[in-house]
């Protein structure tokens, strides 16, 4: 019997509209369509940790929804804080009771997150740390939820990128709300 321990995936899961983008031009995400039937909370049980940039934690990190939501929101926003959060900044150091600062060595950093007992890890983003992880190879698989907008502007989902990233389609899945899901590996072959 192997007592080989199986390695946690990097999950990049995100909305992005049909022309490429994360965010409007204002930061906006109102496009943003949260569909019951694309497996958010299924997702959000397959993951034990969240992956952040400074500045998405400081928007999202420790969101707390309005008081009159539905329950599903509810579910789905304890689900998001009962995670181990890791937040990437070169100007934020320490750890607070909410989450874990890494500052550099991310490579490192990840690797030791990934080879530990555990469920798959939620890259959440911002944009750059989103392009950091792709090109250290680190994003072992791109969930795209592909809204149907396009917004002519905005901040775009891959940027910087100077070489090509080869990726395999897994699965996809429509939505009645015209959102697309498109699930892809990172083709190592």
């Amino acid at each position: 019997m192997s007592t080989e321990v199986k390695q946690r995936k990097i999950i990049l899961d995100l909305a992005v509209t049909l022309d490429g983008f994360i965010e409007g031009k204002n930061g906006e995400i109102d496009w943003c369509i949260m569909d019951s039937d694309m497996g958010f909370i299924d997702f959000l049980h397959q993951i034990d940790t969240i992956l952040y940039g400074r500045k998405s934690y400081e928007l999202w990190g420790q969101f707390t929804p309005e008081t009159e939501v539905t329950e599903t929101e509810k579910e789905l926003w304890e689900l998001v804080h009962s995670k181990q959060k890791y937040v990437f900044s070169r100007t934020q150091k320490g750890t607070d009771d909410k989450a874990i600062f890494i500052n550099d060595q991310i490579l490192e950093e990840v690797n030791k997150l990934k080879n530990k007992p555990g469920k798959d890890i939620w890259l959440y983003g911002g944009a750059s740390l989103i392009t950091t992880f792709i090109k250290l190879g680190l994003v072992d698989e791109f969930r795209l939820s592909v809204h149907p907008v396009i917004l002519g502007e905005g901040k775009p989902l891959f940027m910087d990128l100077q070489k090509r990233v080869n990726l395999k389609l897994v699965h996809t899945r429509s939505f009645s709300s015209g959102v697309v899901q498109l699930l892809y590996h990172l083709d190592r072959d």
